[in-house]
């Protein structure tokens, strides 16, 4: 997509970063955001700027990229970046960029390849982002040395890459960490992608991300989903009803014999990952609640781990079973569209048609994601109205939402270089 509209004179940015500051500085917090933030192409351009190229993002999998040479491609906004893995198993990340004259190196989503070379001019990079050969027309004063590719700020933990373009990434270590401990049962380093969707929604995605952050619509709207999830994962909860809480006991009890960690821990607004059971007797995210793949993840000896639920702002949320995984990324593609990735992994030993079958393993989240797409969409349209105002979440079933969109006026403000408001603290 052409976003150079979204990229206008610097005058125009200007005026859009003071009145998005002003705007986030007196909003009410625990009301929607005021209307440019999810529909005008300034307020799009603020969000690259200050969040997503700033921010630490969720690009995939390391299981994506096994081996030496095997790289993937991501855009963030108007920037291509490659990811591969190189000599010794060391993930790189580079501005997929070539310094001869810009042109994309890699145009695949995927590949393996032995060096990264330039299909324009066939300048060549070693996979650790080295500058190899230039040809023998550049010069006798030409150094390969100062021509190699930019990097980008890449770590990895628990089988994810988180991937950050500014130049002074901000501290994440204490998430990857716990990441790490979360998913060592699940023996990241022997999964696979069964299968994956890509779906293109006509919103803004932080209407993407809201969605995701509450189940108030859920009853109404998600009945494939509901067959498994329960609508809220903590005893605290006000709609935790005493069979809920004898249900997370006795399945916490089992998740200890098992040893495998369950603790709700937060990271600020950002981070939050916890363990809560599928309905009794459910042990996968399946139309019938069974496995959908009947070799079970890492060490794990039961399917019924319920579901190891991770966020990671601003944009990835995922479910961890015992048969399989789901894990998604949002990244923008304009003021009101976005794109949604959907991937399930399993045990690499898993074979298809054998242990699993795609279409039933995806069936939930297939019509899930389907049911949010047309949710978003309609909001969006909402929301473009002359008439829309921000309007109040239910601090019961939507704190959620609060914290997200409380988290993003804090970054934004910080990243503006303005003060952040006391704002107030939702619960969950």
């Amino acid at each position: 997509m052409d976003m150079t509209a979204s990229y206008g004179p610097d005058d125009a940015l200007n005026q859009a970063r003071k009145a998005a500051a002003d705007l986030l500085q007196n909003r009410n917090p625990t009301y929607s955001l005021p209307q440019p933030f999810y529909n005008d192409a300034r307020f799009f351009a603020l969000d690259m700027q200050e969040v997503f190229e700033k921010e630490w993002l969720f690009a995939g999998m390391t299981c994506e990229i096994p081996a030496k040479g095997n790289f993937m491609t991501l855009e963030i906004g108007n920037n291509p970046v490659v990811i591969v893995r190189g000599a010794e198993g060391v993930v790189h990340a580079f501005h997929n960029v070539c310094r001869h004259r810009g042109s994309r190196l890699c145009t695949k989503e995927k590949g393996k390849v032995a060096k990264l070379v330039c299909p324009y001019h066939q300048w060549t990079y070693e996979l650790d982002g080295r500058l190899l050969f230039a040809g023998s027309d550049m010069g006798t004063n030409f150094d390969l040395n100062e021509f190699g590719l930019k990097p980008v700020n890449v770590r990895t933990a628990g089988g994810f890459i988180f991937i950050n373009l500014s130049e002074e990434a901000p501290a994440i270590d204490d998430f990857l960490v716990t990441l790490e401990h979360y998913l060592e049962p699940y023996d990241m380093d022997n999964v696979k992608v069964a299968t994956q969707t890509t779906i293109v929604e006509q919103a803004n995605w932080k209407l993407v991300i809201e969605n995701n952050r509450e189940c108030y619509h859920c009853n109404g709207a998600h009945p494939e989903l509901l067959n498994s999830l329960i609508e809220f994962d903590d005893t605290e909860d006000p709609r935790a009803t005493d069979k809920y809480k004898e249900l997370v006991t006795r399945k916490q009890a089992d998740w200890n014999n098992e040893q495998v960690p369950w603790q709700l821990k937060r990271f600020g607004k950002r981070n939050r990952l916890t363990r809560t059971p599928l309905l009794d007797n459910v042990v996968s995210m399946t139309m019938d609640g069974k496995p959908g793949c009947n070799k079970l993840m890492g060490r794990l000896t039961s399917p019924d781990m319920g579901s190891l639920r991770i966020l990671h702002l601003p944009n990835s949320w995922n479910h961890f079973m015992g048969d399989h995984a789901v894990v998604f990324r949002v990244l923008p593609l304009g003021p009101q569209q976005s794109m949604v990735t959907t991937k399930w992994l399993v045990h690499k030993d898993a074979v298809e048609g054998v242990d699993y079958d795609p279409e039933r393993l995806r069936h939930v989240w297939d019509a899930t994601n389907d049911q949010d797409r047309q949710l978003a969409e309609e909001n969006q349209r909402g929301i473009n109205s002359r008439a829309y105002q921000p309007g109040p979440y239910s601090e019961t079933y939507e704190f959620g939402v609060i914290d997200f969109v409380n988290w993003y006026g804090e970054r934004m403000l910080t990243h503006l270089g303005q003060d952040t408001p006391a704002l107030h603290l939702a619960k969950g």
